[in-house]
């Protein structure tokens, strides 16, 4: 995707994924840095996302609790998008 305008927030979450793989065209990039220079909201949003990408590398499926597994099992079986 090639961008010749500043980027917004939402266009920082369409393409996170490709800035963390390093998939990014170099001005997209810069402009994707430079955003992040501008906007603590997004910069937070990049490092929740690095953490979750950490975290869900290292979890093994016996690591949760059974009860917990079942909690939320149950919770998304319930979730209907409003």
């Amino acid at each position: 995707m090639r961008l010749d305008r500043e980027l917004a927030c939402r266009d920082i979450v369409e393409l996170v994924t490709g800035y963390l793989e390093h998939a990014l065209p170099p001005g997209d990039r810069e402009r994707f840095e430079e955003h992040l220079v501008f906007c603590d909201g997004c910069g937070t949003y990049l490092d929740q996302m690095r953490a979750t990408i950490a975290a869900t590398g290292r979890l093994e499926p016996a690591a949760l609790p059974a009860e917990l597994e079942a909690r939320l099992l149950e919770a998304f079986r319930g979730w209907r998008p409003a």
